[in-house]
């Protein structure tokens, strides 16, 4: 389960986020490349933009749900 404590600070602020526990398998990116970007250097995902409609927030769920080390959270904000 993704630790708030524990997410990356490239993450805009909103309720989904990403923390240390990211793999980059890129699984969240496929699901919703609006939402999710990748950052180079350290070679994780992060949250870019927090989700702006019903659909968009659909996607950051089923990213969060299918993410395999469980590294997307949702702090309900």
């Amino acid at each position: 389960m993704a630790d708030i404590a524990n997410r990356y600070a490239d993450n805009v602020a909103g309720k989904f986020y990403v923390d240390n526990q990211c793999i980059d398998c890129d699984l969240c990116r496929e699901t919703a490349p609006d939402n999710f970007t990748r950052q180079e250097d350290g070679g994780y995902s992060f949250v870019k933009k927090q989700p702006e409609n019903d659909d968009e927030a659909a996607l950051c769920k089923e990213a969060m749900e299918g993410c395999p080390v469980e590294a997307i959270g949702n702090d309900g904000a």
